[in-house]
């Protein structure tokens, strides 16, 4: 990113981008975190001005945000299937393999965007990476097991870490669950890694997102690049 462009106007822009795949009628998946936070607004304007849309959140916070916005929320029993799921992601890699959860909603992040029928990722190009697994891989665990699976993880080589909130108080998910940030650098082989991480009994979820994505809109001074698998 250079100076012409800062990281809030690319997400901006990304998700700008994003509402163009948005029609009358649709059923969508609401992301989670910054850039998602931008579309929901943006969302809510077009709301306001007559598009009808119905939505399911990731998270509490963003279906809180959709409420206030007048968007209206729906569930899986009225609607099983979505038309489009739109989010953000912490690391883009090849192939589009995503990195998510850093904003603690991974589970209902997967659960989502696995129920529709096209995945956009909206992001700012300071998130493509050539391999995953400099930001912290997130794995969602049931608090029980948070010993046995944290030691699970460290003899995987994966460098788990408990998350806290900035008070120093234990990060809890909406699902009541603890999140392990993993620290284990380059992630050379995600779909290894992601079945030796679900083979752990007491993991709920990790942030592997892995052949989900049906494309990106990567925001830079360039413009905003459609990237495909």
């Amino acid at each position: 990113m250079t100076q012409g462009l800062t990281q809030d106007g690319a997400k901006r822009m990304a998700a700008r981008h994003a509402l163009e795949f948005v029609e009358d009628g649709m059923s969508l998946g609401l992301g989670t975190g910054t850039t998602s936070a931008i579309f929901i607004q943006e969302l809510g304007e077009r709301v306001k001005g007559g598009l009808k849309v119905r939505g399911i959140a990731t998270s509490a916070a963003s279906q809180k945000l959709a409420e206030s916005l007048s968007i209206p929320i729906t569930n899986f029993e009225e609607t099983p299937e979505l038309d489009l799921a739109i989010d953000g992601a912490d690391e883009v890699g090849p192939g589009l393999a995503l990195i998510k959860g850093g904003g603690g909603a991974l589970l209902r992040e997967k659960i989502v965007e696995s129920a529709a029928r096209k995945f956009i990722v909206i992001a700012d190009s300071s998130k493509l990476v050539q391999k995953l697994g400099k930001f912290p891989l997130p794995v969602e665990v049931i608090q029980m097991a948070k010993p046995t699976v944290e030691r699970r993880l460290a003899a995987l080589g994966l460098n788990p870490k408990l998350r806290h909130h900035a008070d120093g108080s234990k990060y809890i998910t909406d699902e009541n669950n603890f999140i392990l940030d993993c620290f284990c650098g380059e992630i050379d082989d995600p779909a290894k890694t992601a079945a030796d991480i679900r083979a752990i009994v007491g993991v709920v979820e990790h942030g592997l997102f892995l052949n989900m994505a049906s494309f990106a809109l990567i925001a830079s001074d360039q413009g905003v690049a459609k990237v495909a698998r």
